[in-house]
């Protein structure tokens, strides 16, 4: 009887993690920016069908991907403190499991995608998914811009949920690409800048690690957090959202900026940590508006 249950609480312990693989924080944004680009793209009613295949396909794909990512780096994540509990440096999956369970996923999400919503969602996931591992995940051990590279598949996810809805990629898709883009180096600098010796000790050549004063990474952080207020206000200025949205996207975006000015006066690992959650909360409540906006419009 024990021996069964001590089998039991393998197998679920196992399961859980094949979960963490797919990095579920990471998985849970792709999911509401999914969300966001499909209502956002999509004319007349939400297909609701529709979304559930077209979420259920990208976030195998992210998935997928995420699990990949630590396959290769799983050296890396062994020798930092904030990644050596992952399944691979942990021991509790093997890397042939996360070899398999990475390509599956991928190609059953792609093949998804591709059958049950259209060619060019399908070829848009898959897009990210190089990018990722064939450019960013190498690069981050060679040069800083690595943040910049990877910033590009960061920023592709509600992108396929708008070609989903929307059927092609027009120019509403490229303003929320443009949105997630520069949304991205706070809100990664950030994290950085609190796990800068961690980088370091890997190998990954985040720019933090190399601009120990953190002149050039806050700078950044600035620079990217005021032209993602003007981006963020491009809709409106297009035509895609109201004046109501322009006004709520200018407070949150000052209110970003806000808080990385505080944060470079600074440059504490406290004040880079508020930085970093001021952007976690920022991305959702400005799709949260747009979508607000378009439903009362």
């Amino acid at each position: 009887m024990n021996e069964l249950r001590a089998e039991a609480i393998a197998a679920q312990s196992k399961s859980w993690a094949y979960v963490a693989l797919t990095k579920p924080d990471v998985t849970f944004l792709v999911v509401i920016t999914t969300v966001a680009g499909f209502y956002l793209g999509s004319n007349g009613p939400m297909d609701w069908l529709l979304l559930l295949h077209t979420l259920c396909g990208t976030m195998l794909v992210a998935g997928g991907t995420a699990a990949l990512n630590q396959y290769v780096e799983r050296d890396m994540d062994a020798v930092m403190r904030r990644t050596a509990a992952r399944p691979l440096p942990s021991g509790q999956l093997q890397p042939r499991e996360v070899l398999i369970f990475g390509f599956g996923a991928i190609v059953v999400g792609a093949t998804w995608l591709a059958v049950a919503v259209s060619s060019l969602a399908s070829m848009v996931a898959l897009a990210t998914c190089v990018l990722y591992l064939c450019l960013y995940t190498p690069l981050k051990t060679r040069t800083t811009w690595a943040t910049a590279v990877g910033a590009v598949p960061g920023a592709l996810p509600p992108v396929i949920g708008w070609v989903a809805a929307h059927g092609s990629l027009s120019l509403g898709g490229w303003v929320l690409f443009a949105i997630l883009f520069f949304w991205q180096f706070p809100h990664f600098m950030a994290i950085a800048w609190i796990y800068r010796e961690d980088y370091a000790r890997a190998g990954i050549k985040m720019l933090p690690v190399v601009d120990p004063k953190g002149d050039a990474t806050f700078r950044q952080i600035v620079c990217t957090s005021a032209i993602l207020v003007w981006v963020s206000a491009l809709p409106s200025l297009l035509g895609m959202a109201s004046i109501r949205y322009f006004f709520g996207a200018l407070v949150l975006g000052m209110l970003l900026l806000q808080v990385g000015l505080w944060a470079n006066r600074s440059r504490t690992n406290v004040r880079a940590k508020w930085l970093m959650h001021a952007t976690v909360a920022h991305i959702p409540l400005l799709l949260t508006w747009m979508i607000v906006d378009k439903l009362v419009r």
